[in-house]
């Protein structure tokens, strides 16, 4: 049981460590934007992640026009 987390946490440690040398070693130390908004061919379809669609869906509309209850007079 011990050598089995040893054994984890050595592989989880190793492969931080991969990963901060590769942030050093690239250009900008950034990992590419893999992120569908920030594909310029999708952007151009139309298509943006289901987060954003959301965001977009919930915001109220400046044009719309609410509706009157029903107001006793």
């Amino acid at each position: 049981m011990l050598e089995t987390t040893l054994l984890a946490v050595l592989i989880i440690a190793i492969s931080f460590a991969l990963l901060a040398i590769t942030i050093l070693i690239k250009k900008n130390g950034r990992f590419p934007n893999i992120h569908v908004g920030g594909n310029k061919e999708m952007r151009k379809r139309g298509i943006k992640c289901a987060q954003s669609q959301d965001r977009d869906a919930r915001k109220t509309n400046p044009m719309a026009v609410e509706e009157i209850k029903n107001k006793k007079q």
